[in-house]
């Protein structure tokens, strides 16, 4: 069938727009950052990023870590990532494989914890990290962070699971092939999507970590970036082009690997939906 020319040349406008809306915001933070600070607080932002003034914008954020927070986040967020997935690959395959007294109850209680505020966790959770020895670490972080990620995981993974026909497992239970084979080498392939949508759910909640971190990490140099950037607002002036430039390499990486996986999520946050 031939494509329509109006519809054709429609759509490509309604792409343009949502790529433009989409972008918007990080090329305004390119333009604030690239804007001094006389401008932004006296005369207004010029709507243009000014490369002029680049070197001064490097020397601002040259006497802060910024690399070292950066570093600190990725570390969050991957550990986060990787243990996520981890342990809620093996816990969505118990639930959705094995049936044994409480699991219900075992389910019920995963949900139950989306609905417990992070803050009101602050207090028993620093109270604990004292007697583990966690407290001003970053392992500390990724254990409290995973706490909230690994059951959106696992009801992730537990869903693709359900719709995987067990007779393709038995086959190979039937080959001598362990649990954890069956797991690694048939359930996985089968279900990357929904592995990539719990991946991305896992990493930005390690990404974006601030409360945990603001609490519980007294080291300037073991700061993500997020509490980083919360330390620019002074009490009589904030460097507000500073705050935006290292604002726009915080999101830079978040950005790439959204848009990595982001052909994935929507068949992973689907998959096992319907049935058949």
């Amino acid at each position: 069938m031939r494509t329509n020319p109006l519809f054709a040349v429609l759509r490509v406008c309604l792409i343009l727009v949502l790529v433009v809306f989409a972008g918007f915001p990080i090329y305004w933070m390119a333009s604030t950052a690239l804007n001094v600070n006389s401008q932004l607080y006296n005369t207004g932002q010029v709507p243009w990023p000014q490369l002029s003034n680049l070197p001064e914008l490097l020397e601002e954020l040259a006497a802060v870590p910024i690399l070292r927070w950066l570093v600190n986040t990725g570390l969050i967020a991957a550990g986060t990532t990787v243990l996520s997935l981890t342990l809620g690959s093996i816990l969505g395959y118990a639930l959705s494989r094995f049936k044994f007294h409480g699991r219900g109850l075992i389910g019920f209680l995963l949900f139950m914890t989306q609905v417990i505020p992070e803050a009101l966790l602050v207090v028993p959770l620093y109270a604990m990290f004292i007697s583990l020895g966690l407290l001003n670490s970053l392992w500390g972080l990724v254990l409290a962070n995973v706490g909230f990620s690994l059951p959106v995981a696992a009801f992730i993974l537990k869903g693709a699971m359900d719709a995987i026909p067990y007779e393709i497992e038995e086959s190979a239970i039937i080959d001598n092939c362990p649990r954890m084979g069956i797991l690694s080498f048939i359930v996985f392939p089968l279900i990357a999507p929904s592995l990539a949508a719990a991946a991305v759910i896992s990493f930005f909640a390690g990404w974006n970590e601030f409360l945990f971190a603001a609490t519980f990490l007294m080291d300037r140099d073991l700061w993500p970036t997020s509490v980083g950037l919360a330390s620019f607002i002074g009490q009589y002036e904030t460097p507000l082009s500073a705050v935006m430039g290292a604002a726009l390499v915080f999101s830079l990486p978040a950005v790439a690997f959204f848009l990595l996986v982001q052909r994935k999520i929507v068949a992973g946050l689907t998959s096992g939906a319907v049935k058949g």
